[in-house]
């Protein structure tokens, strides 16, 4: 079951899950309306569709409940809605910061705690986030969304040691910069009036989207399917196997994250290991 599956990496990633064989459930709002082009595309080749706002507990309990029915189980959760945004902190009201979280943090809470009931039945399952990889390097002006994604992040990490003597595995996706649609539904600040006495910075923001697609251009290796790629790589590995965290980027960030997750891991078995906890990073087989 994956979400967001009306856009973005969802669509991507929906298209490989099949040619593997899984049997998939794409989770999107309004598949009547607004998304109904691509629920009928996705529906055409064998996806069931449920119509899913993340933001909505009832919504998310009701969905859930319909994809089981339909499929028999959910073995395999891919947290992959979100939303972004761009521009300067300052004006972001409250109001914009609940818009982000709603759909980046308590989404992904929602949607766990509901397929939660039916994987320790069956004592086997896997949620997957995917995040990104501002999650470990934050960078200007994205507001909300870098906190958003670090704290869905360490989320994970919770869910990692809660579930592991269950037999669930929890494991993280952080794609860089992608040409996707997400970059054209990104929160803008509300009160951008805030920020008209930041000089020369308050336009930087604009010039980073301007700019976004010549830096695409220049990087053609830095293809949506790599995401899609590597969520295959880590379906396909022996269940209890996987690594927490999986970059995945051909420009430049990719790099400077990968040793802030390799030290991240080793501290974090370092801790287990003095409180006694290490087996809690082990998964049930």
């Amino acid at each position: 079951m994956i979400t967001g599956a009306s856009g973005g990496f969802g669509i991507i990633t929906i298209e490989a899950l099949l040619k593997e064989g899984y049997t998939v459930t794409g989770a999107m709002r309004d598949p009547a309306g607004r998304n109904k082009e691509a629920a009928g595309i996705l529906e055409n080749q064998g996806v069931y569709i449920v119509d899913i706002d993340v933001t909505n507990d009832t919504s998310v309990t009701e969905g859930v409940s319909k994809a089981v029915e339909k499929m028999g189980s959910v073995d395999i959760l891919i947290n992959n809605a979100g939303v972004g945004a761009v521009g300067i902190q300052e004006g972001y009201t409250a109001e914009d910061w609940k818009k982000v979280f709603d759909v980046n943090v308590f989404g992904v809470q929602r949607m766990t705690r509901a397929v939660l009931p039916f994987m320790k039945q069956q004592e086997r399952g896997l949620l997957m986030l995917i995040s990104s990889l501002s999650a470990r390097l934050s960078v200007p002006f994205p507001g909300p969304y870098c906190p958003s994604k670090w704290a869905a992040e360490a989320l994970a990490e919770s869910y990692r040691v809660e579930v592991s003597n269950l037999g669930i595995e929890s494991c993280i996706v952080e794609p860089g910069a992608f040409p996707t649609k997400f970059i054209g539904s990104l929160v803008q600040p509300s009160e951008r009036e805030r920020t008209l006495d930041y000089g020369a910075i308050k336009d930087l923001p604009d010039a980073l989207l301007a700019s976004i697609e010549s830096v695409f251009e220049a990087n053609p290796d830095q293809s949506t399917e790599l995401v899609s790629d590597a969520i295959i790589k880590l379906l396909k590995m022996p269940h209890g196997t996987r690594p927490i965290r999986t970059e995945v980027d051909k420009m430049f960030m990719g790099a400077l994250v990968a040793p802030l997750n390799q030290q991240l891991e080793e501290a974090n078995k370092k801790m287990y290991e003095a409180f006694q906890m290490d087996h809690l990073i082990r998964v049930k087989n």
